[in-house]
């Protein structure tokens, strides 16, 4: 089961295309505004084993740049204002591991896809973020972690975090069990989707029924959430600066900012 798939059917206006097996597209009516809705789906007959369980890859990072490209190029010529949204629905579990995409370049087609997000939200397309499943590693970064503004389900089966808790626990010689007492100190390290929430970087937990497959009710919460958020992105920076900003960064991403002050204080 695809949470990113049931969730852009759910609020897709009608049909779902593709760019690829791995990369779904529709349009949802958002308010006034008609935004483009993109997700990476698990595709099992992938060529690249690597890659069949919804995780980013070669050609999931190549197909996002293109239907995220395809909507910055169709808008150019519309006014600021007019730009339709761009909404990632994320659940995916990494970006693909494997020797293939290694020597294929995997780190160049996850980069066409963060720049094409980039490229989108600095021109003027509110982009926006709805995390519905898991949202880890390098698949993350590829996709969703642009965004202007960045959802999330307040639901258990949420993860957001640099990797899979298991090779956490292994790279910091511990156990899962001693990472998890960690988190209770020091929320950087929680896999607990409130306490990511709280590090300055979610504008907005989302209480829903069935996050794997949505109600009705669950799709009107959800599209008002995103409406909401397309105003917020519309009236406020362009950057990201708000990640360091925001209350919740005030308070717990105290070292960061002290750094990147301090990182502006030597280049000036």
């Amino acid at each position: 089961m695809s949470r990113g798939l049931n969730w852009t059917r759910a609020l897709a206006d009608g049909d779902v295309g593709a760019v690829s097996p791995s990369v779904i597209t529709a349009d949802a009516t958002l308010g006034d505004d008609t935004a483009r809705l993109v997700a990476v789906v698990p595709d099992p007959k992938s060529p690249y084993h690597r890659a069949r369980k919804g995780e980013v890859g070669l050609r999931e990072g190549l197909s996002l740049a293109e239907a995220v490209t395809e909507a910055v190029t169709e808008d150019a010529r519309l006014p600021d204002d007019r730009r339709r949204p761009i909404v990632a629905v994320v659940d995916v579990p990494s970006q693909a591991y494997g020797r293939i995409e290694e020597l294929l370049g995997i780190h160049h087609a996850l980069a066409v896809a963060v720049d094409a997000y980039a490229s989108a939200r600095t021109a003027g397309h509110p982009v926006i973020t709805l995390i519905v499943g898991t949202a880890l590693s390098g698949g993350f970064l590829a996709h969703g972690a642009q965004a202007n503004q960045i959802l999330a389900l307040n639901d258990p089966g949420v993860m957001i975090h640099a990797m899979h808790k298991e090779a956490a626990a292994k790279v910091t010689l511990r156990t899962v069990d001693q990472l998890d007492e960690l988190a209770r100190r020091i929320p950087p390290l929680s896999y607990d989707v409130t306490d990511w929430a709280k590090l300055g970087l979610c504008d907005e937990l989302l209480d829903v029924e069935n996050a794997a497959d949505p109600t009705g009710e669950d799709v009107r919460k959800a599209k008002d959430a995103l409406t909401a958020a397309v105003g917020r992105a519309r009236s406020g920076p362009r950057d990201l600066g708000n990640r360091l900003t925001s209350p919740g960064a005030r308070q717990t991403r105290t070292a960061s900012r002290r750094i990147r002050e301090a990182l502006a204080a030597q280049w000036k």
